[in-house]
């Protein structure tokens, strides 16, 4: 309905759907497509990586927007990223604010800095908070992003992230590339969309502590960044990530900030993202000498 509503025509709808997903098959076997130009990719491999990439394999167009089966764009949301990529053609690509409903309830803040890598490696995302004037950033949010088919090339998202649905971390990856090889990565507020957070059917249930996914969600974050910064700034980073960490992947100074009020669930987080760093650093090893 969202993309229908768009000021500017969509000249192409690109549905991916897992063979297994039989509710959304039901859906589109009754849903009347007449006035989408609609195509759908049925993939067999988990994980958003490999939905991602088939996706961008069966786009014909010189520019490709992403967002996900719970968000829904503002009508201007075409027509801005497009205005975006034809006022410069130094720009790789365009993301805006997913404004995220919480039961029903606006997450209504500000921030105004959204997608950066501090020096030291430390991941600022804030881009459903975004406010201001649009800007050059590091990373954008998978739910509202989108690609000069140029920049990207045969550049596809990085089927090494783990997880078998969300592979938190698979977008940074593919924007510091970009941003390596000499492209711009705008963030525009003003590029919206409505984002209501569904329910997860992978082992990473957002709010819910689970093992596996912090494990993969450290390795994701650790592996990108280990290829993506500077050797000095990767000793930095290595240190500051075990001796500090963050909330979602501690350092020691984090689990002793949250063992006062989560207890062993703090320490298993820290257990969780110390495997996480590790197995991160290996491959992030492994893949270099293979590459030499």
């Amino acid at each position: 309905m969202a993309l229908q509503e768009q000021t500017k025509p969509v000249d192409q709808v690109i549905v991916v759907v897992r063979d297994t997903d039989a509710q959304t098959w039901e859906f589109l076997a009754q849903y009347n497509s007449h006035n989408l130009p609609l195509h759908i990719v049925k993939v067999t491999q988990p994980g958003v990586v490999a939905a991602l990439n088939a996706g961008l394999t069966a786009t014909a167009k010189d520019i490709v927007s992403i967002t996900d089966d719970d968000a829904a764009p503002h009508p201007d949301w075409l027509e801005k990223i497009n205005a975006h990529f034809l006022s410069d053609s130094c720009i790789g690509g365009v993301g805006g604010r997913d404004w995220i409903y919480q039961s029903n309830k606006l997450e209504d803040d500000s921030r105004l800095i959204v997608g950066q890598v501090q020096w030291f490696g430390r991941i600022i995302g804030n881009h459903h908070l975004g406010v201001g004037k649009p800007r050059e950033v590091d990373v954008l949010k998978g739910v509202n992003m989108s690609f000069r088919k140029q920049a990207l090339g045969k550049l596809r998202f990085d089927e090494r992230m783990r997880g078998t649905g969300a592979q938190v971390h698979f977008e940074m990856a593919l924007t510091l590339t970009l941003k390596r090889t000499g492209w711009k990565i705008i963030y525009d507020p003003q590029i919206a969309v409505d984002h209501f957070p569904a329910q997860r059917f992978d082992e990473d249930q957002r709010n819910n502590f689970n093992e596996i996914a912090f494990i993969n969600l450290v390795h994701n974050e650790t592996l990108v960044l280990l290829e993506h910064l500077p050797p000095i700034r990767r000793i930095v980073f290595l240190i500051w990530s075990i001796l500090v960490g963050t909330r979602d992947s501690l350092g020691l100074l984090q689990w002793l900030r949250l063992l006062p009020s989560e207890g062993h669930l703090a320490s298993k987080k820290w257990s969780a993202s110390l495997r996480g760093r590790w197995q991160g650093y290996k491959q992030f090893r492994e893949w270099g000498v293979a590459m030499r």
